[in-house]
Formats: structure tokens, sequence, C-alpha cells
């Protein structure tokens, strides 16, 4: 079992001020895979004092320098993006093949994104007699879930990193294995001390201190709309920039001039992609009623031929092996 106990601050692997052991739970199997501690307002307290000292220094870097860590940070992540894979299938229970190509590629494929972004991205601008120059933002709280972790936290934290912002990082508690590797890569990339801070914990004692911390000048969360609601409320008092992706799980709507064998066999094979634990999953469809019956055998031979296996097993990558 990992024993994963520590938190990233200021470059360093730190032990909580004080421990709160929660044992994570490989959810294929109920298995112990790891042991985490959940932190505590004193933590994010240090990790929000590191990145705020470490914004002055690194907000001021060159555009090249930023790259050069980027690059470096994919190269890192690339040469471990098998180690990455077995973390997430293990952590939340994708199959191995959809971890690999989708899970993990998602996060070699948001830090690339971002590489190239930053090397074209125009910092300043002259229109007419006015310069108008864009800086980044400054300390970023970014809040994560767990079904598909290495994805969101590569699209907040690569681009903070790209426009020169600092951060501190909540990943999900119960998914929390592949946050921890991806703070290994970030130290191995050699950002500056303090850009990049990594704390465990749950909502209300890590989450809710993000989400009201007068020195965390932008939040990012995503997750349910109930703990949305919450986070804004809380970000409300220090007036700071939120941005939040909530909800989803979107119905489709199929009506009888549709192809019925492509639009509800792909319907069915996108719900249980991933284990069915998607926000874009779309898990209803709403049919029109003179091909309703129709669509229901269609769904049900779709269905059918799901396997349903251990997440170790080999099998597409679309995720129609769960």
């Amino acid at each position: 079992m990992k024993d994963l106990r520590q938190f990233y601050i200021n470059g360093q692997w730190v032990d909580p001020v004080q421990t709160n052991d929660l044992h994570v739970e490989n959810p294929a199997n109920e298995e112990m895979i790891a042991t985490i501690s959940l932190g505590a307002a004193a933590d994010v307290e240090a990790a929000v004092a590191s990145a705020k000292a470490a914004f002055t220094l690194y907000s001021q870097i060159s555009v090249d320098e930023r790259v050069a860590l980027m690059e470096k940070l994919l190269q890192i992540y690339m040469s471990r993006v098998d180690e990455m894979a077995a973390a997430i299938s293990m952590e939340m229970g994708a199959p191995i093949s959809f971890a690999t190509a989708a899970q993990a590629d998602c996060g070699r494929g948001h830090i690339a994104t971002a590489i190239e972004a930053l090397k074209v991205f125009e910092f300043e601008r002259q229109v007419l007699n006015t310069c108008i120059v864009k800086e980044p933002i400054g300390v970023c709280g970014f809040i994560t879930p767990w079904n598909w972790p290495i994805n969101q936290i590569t699209c907040k934290v690569a681009p903070a990193l790209a426009t020169g912002c600092t951060m501190v990082l909540k990943p999900s508690e119960i998914a929390p294995i592949s946050g921890h590797l991806f703070s290994e890569m970030v130290h191995e990339a050699g950002f500056p001390a303090g850009v990049y801070n990594m704390v465990n914990g749950d909502g209300p004692d890590v989450g809710a201190v993000i989400s009201s911390h007068p020195d965390i000048d932008m939040v990012s969360f995503t997750g349910s709309t109930r703990a949305g609601i919450l986070v804004a409320k809380a970000a409300a008092e220090t007036v700071k920039r939120v941005t939040q992706e909530l909800g989803g799980k979107s119905p489709n709507i199929i009506f009888e001039d549709a192809d019925l064998e492509v639009a509800v066999r792909s319907g069915v094979t996108n719900m249980m992609g991933n284990t069915g634990q998607s926000c874009n999953a779309p898990s209803r469809m709403l049919v029109q009623a003179s091909v309703y019956d129709r669509a229901v055998q269609i769904a049900k031979q779709a269905a059918e031929k799901i396997k349903v296996a251990q997440p170790t097993e080999r099998g597409l990558a679309s995720g129609s092996t769960i």
C-alpha cells in the first residue's frame, strides 16, 4: 500500500501539520491501495503563502523560460505515462486500455496545448495609442474531481504554469494517486519552489479554505452543482474570480428521421465508456414516440454486447470493455 501522506509545498514534500489518515480504496475490488492525510486550514495557509511569495518572481520570468519548463514537464510526463495510466485505473476504476488511450493521454494533450499556445500568445499588443498588457491572475486555487483526475488537473495547472500564475491544487481525496504522481513530475521538471503546491483533503476542511482564502485570486472547481454553489458563496466575500464546471449527464435527443442504429448504439457505447463516470456521458435518451420501441430494442442489443470485467483486463480503448 502506497504511503502518500505528505503534501507538496514550497518545492518540498512535507508532513501535514496534523495527521488525519484516509485509506484510498480501489473501487473495482475494494482493496486498500494507498494512505493519504486529509489536510486542514494550516496546511492550506502554508501552501498559499508559498504560492504568494513565488508569484513575484515567477510572474516575471520570460516566456522562453516558461516554455522550457513546460517542455521538460511534458518530457517527464511522457516517460511516466504508463505509470499514470496504471494509477488512474487503480484509483478510480477506468479500464486500463481506456486509462492509457484517453485518461492519461489527456494529460499529455493539455500540457502540449498549453506549450503551443504559450509560444504564440500575445501578452502585449498596441491598439492605436494604447498598449494592452495581459498579466497572470496571481495565486490560483484548483479543486479537481475523481472521474477524470489527471485530465482536470492538467487542464487547470498547465495553462496556469504557462501564463505565470502560481497555484494550490486539491485533488480528489478518493482518487489522489495521479495527483501525487503529477506533483512528482512538476518537482522533477524544476519549477521554482512555491509555484506549484498540492494539498490533499476534503471539501469542508481544504476546499472551503481555498475558496475563501483572501490571498487566492482565482478558484477553479470541477464537480457537483451542490458543491459548486458552496464554492461560489465562499469566494464571494473576497471577490475572487471563479470558474466552474458543474453537473453534466446530458440527454440524447433522437427523432424519427435519425439513423437509429447509429444514434442509439453510439449513445449506449458513449454512456458505458469510462465505466459510465463521465460528465458528458449521455445517461438518457429522449426518443420520438414513433420510433421508441425500435430504439429500446437497439439499446438492449447494444447493452448486452458490453463486457463487464476487471479494469486490469485490456479491452477496446473506447471503453466498451468496462
